[in-house]
C-alpha cells in the first residue's frame, strides 16, 4: 500500500472545500483549489483567508495552496482528488465523468457529500474509477472537528480505504469511523434525530429554550452550546435543509413525521430568525445601556426577545453533586422521577432506542457509533456507552413505564444473558496502542503518585509523568513528581516523558499559592517557590536521561517554561503555547525569561550583530502575552525548536513522544548551561523602555502594564551592568526572580492574580 500524499486537487471552494484545502495545507499537501473559474476558486479562498477561528495554522500555511478554474486541473497527477461541489447528485456525475477520463492510474478520488447516496455516483464510472473512489465526509469547521466518515461503495478496494484512512488519520489528524452508504451516513442520522425529538418536544412542551439547553448540555455530557445556542452557529436553516434531505432519502413515517417542522419553527424560519448570521435566532444580542452587550432569548408566545432568568432548578442541583460523571449523571435523570427526567427520556431516551434500532443499517459495529458521536458531535459518551451506564433493563423499564418501548430494541446485552450492549470495559475510543498513559494505569504500573500528578512506567524504560490535577497548575507535589520522574528514569530507565489525559497540558503556576503569600507579604516564601521552580525546570535539560514534554491544548505560563528547557518538546498541532505572566501583573520567571534571551541571542547571525530586533521580539512576545494559536506558530514565536516534533493526530501524541524519547536515548549527552548570556545593558534598556513608552501614549497599554514592560526590559538588558556584556544564566536567572519578586509586592498585580483566579480574566488595570 503507497502510503505517500504529496499533491491534492480539491474541487469547490464554498466553504467546506476551502477549508478542506486549508488543512491539506497544514499537513503540508499541496493544493490545487478548482472552481467553475479561476475568479470564483480565488474568491472562495480569500473567504476561507478571513474565517474565524483561522482554518491555517500559520498565514505562511497559505503558499501550499493555488487556485484556478476546473479546466486547469491535472487530474492525472493528483494522489487524492476530493469533491466538495454543490449538493445535488446530477453536477456531481457530471464531474465524476470528467475526472474519470482524465484521472492518474492511482489517483484516488472522494466525495465530501453530507449525504447522497454514493453508489448513484459512480453509476455509469468505470470498474476502476469505482474501485478507487470512496465518501470522505468532513465535518465543519475540518481543521476542529475530529471526525471524518470514510463511505465505501460496493466495488471501493480495501487499498483505497486503507490508503485514504491512512492519510486522514496520520496526516490530516482526523478520527476515522468507517461508515456504510446510508442516509446521513452515522453521526448526522443519529444527531439529526436527538436535535429533532428536542425540537418537537420545545414545541409541545413544558420548557423554554434556557431550560432545555440546561438540560441538554454539560450535565448529559455534551458542549456548552447544548441545543439552541449550537442552531443558532450552524443556522436553523441549514438544519432544516439536512432534515428535508433525510426524508428523501427514507420511506420510515416515524422519520417523517419527526422531522416534520412544528409552527414555532415554521415561523422562525418565515421570519428568517435562523440565527447568527441573520442576527437573531432562538437568541439575539442586543447593545444594553452604556454600550453593554446583552443576550436575549426567544418568546415563542409573543415572538419577542426577552432578558434571560437563570435556571434555577433543584433536580440540575442536584445533578452536579452527582457521583461517576457524566455516566452518573445522566443515569440518575434517566430513571428520575421529575419532569425533567421525563423530558430526557422523551428526548436523549428516544434517541437511544432509535440507535439501537438502526445501528446496523448505517455501521459497521456499535464502537463505530460511539465513536461517531464522540469525534462529530462531542458527546462524552457515545448513545451505546449510555445505555450501558444506566443498564438495558433498567433503562426498558424506564422507558416502557413512559409507554414509549415499542419493539425489542435492545438485544445485544440481553442475548447474552449481560445487562449491557457490549462486554463491560470491552470499548476504546481510541487504538490501545496508543493510550501510553492510559496502559500503564491498566497495567497497574503506577509507581510513584500524588494529587498533583504520577510517575508511570510505560514499559522498555520509558517513564512518564503524568499531570492530573485541575486545569494542571503546577506547585510543590507537580514539581515533586517531576523530580521523582527524572530520578526514576536516570535510576532504571532511558527516557522521561511528561504528559497529561487532559485537553489542556497546564495553565502554569498555581497562582492562588502565590496570591496568598503575597497578600501576607511573606516573601521569603515566595522567593522560595521561584528557586524551586526554577531548580525543578532546569532539571528537565540536565538530567542524565531525555526529558520530553509531549503537550497539547494550552501550554502557558510555567508548562511553556519547562517546555523551553526539556530535551525536546513533542506538540499536539491544536498546541497553544504562551508565556502570559504580564496578563497576572507578573513576568516569566521559571527560567522563561532568560531562555527566551538566551534564544534571541542565538538568532543573531554574528557575533557582533545587533542585537536588539532578536530580543526585541522576545520582549514583544512575553510583553503582550502573545499565545500560538497552533503548534507551528509556536515554531515561529521561537518557543518550539528544529527538533522538537508535531503530531497532526492529538491521539498519537503520547506514542510519538515515546518514539521520540527512543530516538534521542542512545548515546544521550544532556543539555547543559549556556556559558554566557550577551546582554545590551543601558543602550538595550533604554530601546526597550522606549518601546513601553510609546506603546502607553498610544492607549496600547495601561499604566501597571507599563510598570510590567519596565522591569521586562530590566531583566532583558541585563539589569544593573554599565554597559553591554555578557552575563551568567545564575546571575539572568536572579533577575528575573527579582523582578517577580518585586511585582508580586504590587497591589496592581495582586488585583489582577484575583481578578484571575476568580473569573479566568484578564484584568488591564
Amino acid at each position: 500500500m503507497s502510503k505517500t500524499l504529496r499533491s491534492a486537487i480539491v474541487i469547490g471552494a464554498g466553504t467546506m472545500g476551502a477549508q478542506i484545502a486549508a488543512h491539506l495545507a497544514n499537513a503540508g499537501v499541496a493544493v490545487h483549489l478548482l472552481d467553475v473559474d479561476a475568479a470564483t476558486a480565488a474568491a472562495g479562498w480569500k473567504r476561507a483567508l478571513a474565517l474565524k477561528p483561522d482554518p491555517l495554522f500559520t498565514p505562511t500555511h497559505a503558499t501550499m495552496v493555488r487556485t484556478g478554474a476546473i479546466d486547469e486541473g491535472d487530474f492525472g497527477g493528483a494522489d487524492w482528488i476530493i469533491e466538495a461541489i454543490v449538493e445535488r447528485l446530477e453536477p456531481k456525475r457530471a464531474l465524476f465523468e470528467r475526472i474519470d477520463r482524465q484521472r492518474g492510474e492511482t489517483t484516488i478520488v472522494s466525495s465530501n457529500t453530507s449525504g447522497l447516496p454514493l453508489a448513484s455516483l459512480v453509476e455509469g464510472r468505470t470498474e476502476d474509477f469505482a474501485r478507487h473512489f470512496v465518501g470522505t465526509h468532513f465535518f465543519n469547521p475540518p481543521r476542529y472537528m475530529p471526525l471524518v466518515e470514510i463511505i465505501p461503495v460496493e466495488a471501493t478496494s480495501a487499498d483505497t480505504v486503507a490508503r485514504v484512512r491512512h492519510w486522514l488519520d496520520v496526516r490530516l489528524g482526523r478520527s476515522v469511523v468507517v461508515a456504510k452508504d446510508s442516509p446521513n451516513f452515522i453521526a448526522n442520522h443519529i444527531g439529526l434525530h436527538g436535535l429533532f425529538t428536542v425540537l418537537q418536544a420545545w414545541e409541545t412542551g413544558p420548557f423554554d429554550i434556557d431550560t432545555i439547553d440546561a438540560l441538554t448540555g454539560p450535565v448529559i455530557g455534551r458542549p456548552k452550546s447544548a441545543t439552541f445556542r449550537t442552531i443558532d452557529i450552524t443556522g436553523l436553516d441549514v438544519a432544516t435543509q439536512v432534515a428535508r434531505n433525510f426524508v428523501e432519502r427514507t420511506s420510515d413515517p416515524e422519520l417523517h413525521r419527526l422531522f416534520t417542522v412544528g409552527p414555532r419553527i415554521a415561523g422562525m424560519l418565515e421570519r428568517q430568525w435562523i440565527g447568527e448570521k441573520a442576527g437573531q435566532g432562538f437568541f439575539k444580542r442586543e447593545k444594553g445601556p452604556g454600550g453593554t452587550s446583552e443576550i436575549l432569548v426567544l418568546d415563542p408566545a409573543t415572538w419577542t426577545y426577552v432578558p434571560r432568568v437563570p435556571v434555577q432548578r433543584p433536580v440540575l442541583d442536584a445533578l452536579r453533586d452527582q457521583r461517576g460523571g457524566a455516566a452518573g449523571r445522566i443515569k440518575a435523570l434517566m430513571l428520575g422521577t421529575s419532569a425533567e427526567s421525563a423530558f430526557t427520556r422523551a428526548t436523549l431516551g428516544e434517541t437511544l432506542l432509535y440507535t439501537a434500532r438502526v445501528w446496523q443499517h448505517i455501521a459497521r459495529d456499535i464502537d463505530d457509533v460511539d465513536r461517531a458521536m464522540r469525534w462529530g458531535f462531542g458527546w462524552e459518551l457515545g448513545p451505546f456507552e449510555i445505555i450501558d451506564a444506566i443498564g438495558i433493563q433498567a433503562f426498558a423499564a424506564a422507558m416502557r413505564d413512559d409507554g414509549r418501548l415499542g419493539e425489542p430494541a435492545l438485544p445485544n446485552g440481553l442475548a447474552g444473558g449481560r445487562d449491557t450492549m457490549r462486554v463491560p470495559g470491552s470499548f476504546r475510543a481510541d487504538p490501545v496502542e496508543l493510550l501510553v498513559l492510559a496502559g500503564a494505569r491498566d497495567r497497574q504500573q503506577v509507581v510513584e503518585s500524588n494529587g498533583a500528578a504520577s510517575v508511570l512506567d510505560t514499559g522498555d524504560g520509558i517513564f512518564a509523568v503524568e499531570l492530573h490535577s485541575k486545569m494542571n497548575t503546577i506547585g510543590g507535589d507537580t514539581l515533586a513528581m517531576l523530580q521523582a520522574g527524572i530520578a526514576r528514569a536516570e535510576r532504571e530507565g532511558v527516557g522521561l516523558i511528561v504528559a497529561t489525559q487532559g485537553q489542556a497540558f497546564s495553565a502554569g503556576a498555581n497562582l492562588m499559592l502565590v496570591l496568598m503569600e503575597a497578600q501576607d507579604g511573606e516573601w521569603e516564601s515566595i522567593d522560595a517557590m521561584v528557586r524551586a521552580f526554577q531548580r525543578t525546570v532546569l532539571s528537565l535539560r540536565d538530567a542524565q536521561v531525555p526529558v520530553i514534554t509531549a503537550i497539547n491544548g494550552l501550554t502557558l505560563g510555567g508548562a511553556t517554561e519547562m517546555s523551553l528547557h526539556a530535551s525536546a518538546v513533542q506538540a499536539a498541532a491544536e498546541t497553544y503555547m504562551g508565556l502570559v505572566e504580564v496578563g497576572v501583573g507578573l513576568i516569566p520567571a521559571g527560567c522563561g525569561t532568560k531562555e527566551m534571551l538566551w534564544r534571541a541571542s542565538q538568532q543573531r547571525p554574528s557575533k557582533h550583530a545587533d542585537a536588539l530586533p532578536f530580543v526585541q521580539k522576545a520582549f514583544e512576545t512575553m510583553g503582550f502575552g502573545v499565545v500560538s494559536t497552533s503548534a507551528p506558530h509556536a515554531r515561529a514565536l521561537g518557543f518550539l525548536r528544529h527538533g522538537d516534533g508535531i503530531s497532526m493526530h492529538r491521539t498519537r501524541l503520547h506514542a510519538d513522544a515515546r518514539e521520540l524519547v527512543q530516538a534521542r536515548a542512545a548515546g544521550y549527552v544532556p543539555g547543559r548551561a549556556p556559558t554566557a548570556i550577551p546582554v545590551g545593558g543601558p543602550d538595550m534598556r533604554a530601546a526597550l523602555t522606549l518601546g513601553v513608552h510609546l506603546a502607553h501614549r498610544a492607549g496600547r497599554i495601561g499604566d501597571h502594564d507599563a510598570t510590567i514592560g519596565r522591569k521586562l526590559a530590566w531583566v532583558l538588558a541585563g539589569g544593573d551592568v554599565p554597559h553591554a556584556t555578557e552575563v551568567t544564566e545564575s546571575y539572568v536567572l536572579d533577575l528575573e526572580r527579582e523582578a517577580f519578586l518585586s511585582l508580586c509586592g504590587e497591589p496592581k498585580t495582586q488585583a489582577r492574580i484575583a481578578h484571575t483566579l476568580k473569573t479566568g480574566k484578564t484584568l488591564r488595570n
